[in-house]
């Protein structure tokens, strides 16, 4: 089940980007896929293997999250959240965003044969964002499809000179109607947190909180950038795992209390930043970015 956090995702304003890698389609059709058991296993953990040569996000760090437009962090703000298509900050800690489990708005069309979630010949999408549709992960030769797409977007994350990658929708799979499974993810997740860790860039789980263990442990997670947790109260599911790198964004019309006795309570990420639900630009009516003092 997917958490409270991702059931009330933010609005997403991301441009419809063009898909620059050359995709080599399997040669051999995807073997036919097993009935699955009640209860899946999960992936077996990754062997230890050597930290990401790229330093994590400042612990504690103030945070800009700015995926609807970039400007200059307004205060002393350590870290920077931006939409793959902005440049990074370069003097201030950058992550860069990507969408690994489901498409961009506008994007569908771009996708090749065989990446596209679909349930008696439709294209599967995501309930609360229609424009949206689930990638499939369903068996190795599919992931290798989508990882030929999404492994230039993260190291053209690094060739940017990004620090840090956040890879988004890892949970996509409790919308697919039964049709994907969590090992499924977790198995694209891990050749993509590779790809960034092979480009110097640490890696970031968005959301998902009830699988952080697991996406830790058998992906390679380093850090959570999450929505709301401090809001429904999760954030120690995320904080057992990653300590203080969890970065938590609130939005302004889901406070159950003030901004300020949030960031005065214990149990908020020290990483937490308010703001408006569509993430609008600085210099737009709308924008709120605060952070706590």
């Amino acid at each position: 089940m997917s958490s409270r956090s991702d059931r009330h995702r933010r609005r997403r304003h991301h441009l419809a980007l063009a898909l620059t890698a050359a995709v080599v389609l399997a040669g051999c059709a995807d073997a036919a896929r097993p009935t699955p058991s009640l209860s899946t296993p999960s992936p077996p953990a990754r062997s230890p293997g050597p930290a990401p040569p790229a330093a994590l996000p400042p612990a504690g760090g103030r945070l800009a999250y700015q995926l609807g437009g970039a400007s200059p962090p307004a205060g002393p703000v350590q870290t920077v959240v931006r939409d793959r298509a902005a440049r990074p900050d370069l003097d201030r800690y950058s992550i860069c965003y990507v969408n690994a489990f489901q498409t961009q708005p506008g994007d569908r069309e771009l996708w090749p044969e065989g990446t596209l979630l679909r349930r008696d010949g439709r294209v599967v999408t995501d309930p609360d964002w229609p424009d949206e549709a689930l990638l499939d992960t369903s068996t190795d030769a599919r992931r290798e499809r989508i990882a030929a797409v999404l492994v230039p977007w993260v190291e053209g994350c690094a060739d940017d000179g990004y620090d840090a990658v956040e890879l988004d929708n890892l949970d996509s799979y409790t919308r697919s109607g039964g049709a994907l499974e969590r090992q499924d993810n977790v198995a694209l997740a891990r050749r993509l947190v590779d790809a960034a860790h092979a480009k110097g860039l640490a890696v970031g789980q968005k959301n998902a909180a009830e699988d952080s263990e697991v996406l830790r442990e058998s992906a390679g997670f380093d850090f959570a950038v999450v929505e709301e947790c401090a809001a429904y109260r999760e954030c120690g599911t995320y904080e057992q795992v990653y300590g203080d790198r969890v970065l938590d964004i609130e939005y302004t019309d889901n406070l159950p209390r003030t901004f300020a006795a949030m960031c005065a309570d214990e149990a908020s990420p020290r990483s937490m930043v308010l703001r408006d639900r569509d993430l609008e630009p600085a210099g737009s009516p709308g924008h709120v970015a605060r952070v706590c003092p």
